[in-house]
């Protein structure tokens, strides 16, 4: 049986707050240091003529200047703010990626369910880990590890597929990338809400599966 929730509309969903530029090592170390999370450099986004292209040099590379630069990417994360200031000083250009399953799951839906799941959770007084937003118009919600594992359970209790409301989930062996990365020509990765001292405890993937399945399930997913 579907879950009953209320309804929710355009005009209630959550808005990107400005962002302060940044650069990427500024934001690794933060990451690190205050958050203590993983984090490795990815690849980059090179000038070419009339657009710019990824430093991995693939013509068809599906996520320019947002991936893994190198195999073994997860022996190379760190949490350690001095580690991650030498690597970005060697690759001042490179992506901040995020490694999952570690410090955190993320839960990814489509932006507009996103934004309105998020507004209802905020008035609903759930409590929210950060939330992040990508160019490729996705929603992350960052949640407990293991979140990923349980995520497609709890919303078939509820009465859908996954795969059918656009829901995915980064878990073991994933990565995200997070702010101020930016993917190919289409923008940057951005906070909609930072991690800040009022959200450090992030919450377990049940206490926001049933919003986000709701949201999802008034609009088509997004393939």
């Amino acid at each position: 049986m579907l879950c009953v929730e209320e309804s929710i509309g355009v005009e209630d969903a959550a808005r990107i707050p400005r962002q302060r530029a940044q650069l990427p090592l500024e934001c690794a170390v933060m990451y690190a240091e205050e958050r203590h999370w993983e984090v490795f450099p990815g690849t980059w986004l090179e000038p070419g003529v009339g657009t710019e292209w990824c430093s991995c040099g693939a013509s068809g590379c599906r996520a320019p200047g947002a991936h893994p630069a190198r195999e073994d990417w997860a022996a190379e994360a760190t949490s350690s703010g001095g580690g991650a200031r030498r690597l970005w000083t060697r690759r001042p250009k490179a992506s901040v990626l995020l490694p999952t399953g570690r410090s955190f799951d993320v839960l990814d839906v489509p932006e507009s369910a996103g934004f309105l799941a998020l507004a209802r959770m905020e008035r609903m007084g759930v409590p929210l880990g950060p939330v992040a937003c990508t160019p490729g118009r996705r929603v992350f919600f960052f949640v407990l590890p293991g979140g990923a594992a349980k995520a497609p359970g709890l919303v078939r209790a509820l009465g859908w597929s996954p795969a059918t409301l656009g829901l995915a989930a980064h878990g073991e062996n994933g990565w995200v990338p997070a702010p101020p990365t930016r993917v190919g020509g289409a923008g940057a990765v951005q906070w909609v809400r930072r991690p800040t001292r009022t959200n450090r405890w992030l919450p377990d993937a049940e206490e926001v599966a049933s919003p986000l399945a709701y949201a999802c399930g008034q609009e088509p997913a997004r393939r």
